[in-house]
């Protein structure tokens, strides 16, 4: 598996990032460490969770996620193994969100608390903060990677224009830069991240790192009528994903899968894997048997005539 750089860190991954979003969640700790397990040993390193995961669950406080790896840190002994990727920004309750530098050095702490870690290999804003200066989130993140807390930094959910402005202020103070960007991208939602984000990332060569690989499973296949949403807990949100151009995508998956002798979702992972500012795509599995269909689009190569069949399906 060849590996893959984040931006100008050194530091290398596999083509292939696991959503922590379900541990704690859909997946319970037992399971967990299951998927954690099988993610490592199969050869990858690149796992992403955030100190907000999972508070939409009633009863959850955030840091459910983190606290869920910490243990498996702690009982696996595979911390060597892995790159540790989380976010900080979005909202935890009691007014605790945003970017301003105090909250980043508050809450760092309480990160390698429940990870049970000494450093943080990837800390990401979750979202931009139009209410803290860039110059202070970024400088905040410049101490901690100067006490060895943290080692690079990425960006969630930004604008091309605010990674923009955020890399010129990097550049101009000579502090840390953002080397990794993870915006929404996979077949369906393609155009704003090509049309705005993708020029300016190949550019400046920074790392990228999509989530909702799979459209939140729609394109796993598995929501194919209405009576199917009841089948996930996620099953709600894919009503935006049922008209012509995602049953397009689907039958373009369906004809790509047939002729690999695949899986719906290992297609729709090994497509973004080929797409060349793609440094590795994150998604999320509650069992074994998801897992081993990431496996396969980590490892499958797409011709170009099934690259084209998608892309024309795909079209926005």
């Amino acid at each position: 598996m060849k590996l893959r750089q984040i931006g100008n860190t050194g530091i290398q991954v596999a083509p292939l990032a696991l959503g922590g979003n379900v541990f704690g969640w859909t997946a319970d700790e037992e399971t967990s460490f299951k998927v954690l397990d099988a993610f490592v040993d199969a050869g990858f390193s690149l796992i992403d969770t955030a100190n907000t995961y999972s508070k939409w669950l009633p009863g959850h406080q955030g840091g459910e996620s983190e606290t869920v790896i910490g243990k498996w840190f702690k009982k696996s002994g595979k911390r060597d193994k892995v790159i540790i990727a989380t976010k900080v920004g979005m909202e935890m309750g009691d007014g605790k969100k945003g970017l301003a530098k105090s909250y980043i050095l508050e809450e760092v702490e309480a990160s390698l608390k429940r990870l049970q870690t000494d450093h943080i290999d990837l800390y990401q804003s979750h979202q931009d903060d139009a209410n803290t200066p860039l110059e202070e989130t970024l400088e905040a993140y410049a101490q901690l990677i100067k006490q060895g807390k943290v080692r690079a930094i990425g960006a969630s959910n930004y604008k091309a224009d605010r990674l923009s402005e955020a890399l010129k202020i990097s550049m101009q103070k000579g502090i840390p830069r953002y080397e990794c960007l993870q915006p929404q991208y996979n077949l369906y939602e393609r155009e704003d991240y090509e049309k705005n984000l993708e020029p300016l990332v190949r550019e400046k060569n920074i790392a990228v790192i999509p989530y909702f690989s799979l459209a939140a499973g729609f394109l796993t296949g598995k929501y194919r009528t209405e009576a199917d949403f009841g089948n996930s807990p996620r099953g709600g949100g894919m009503k935006k994903y049922f008209n012509d151009r995602g049953f397009r995508i689907l039958a373009a998956l369906d004809e790509v899968a047939k002729e690999q002798e695949t899986s719906l979702a290992a297609v729709a992972i090994a497509w973004l894997i080929a797409k060349p500012s793609i440094t590795a795509p994150i998604a999320s599995a509650t069992s074994l048997r998801q897992m081993s269909h990431l496996f396969l689009g980590a490892e499958l190569e797409l011709s170009q005539a099934s690259m084209a069949k998608l892309d024309q399906a795909s079209a926005y």
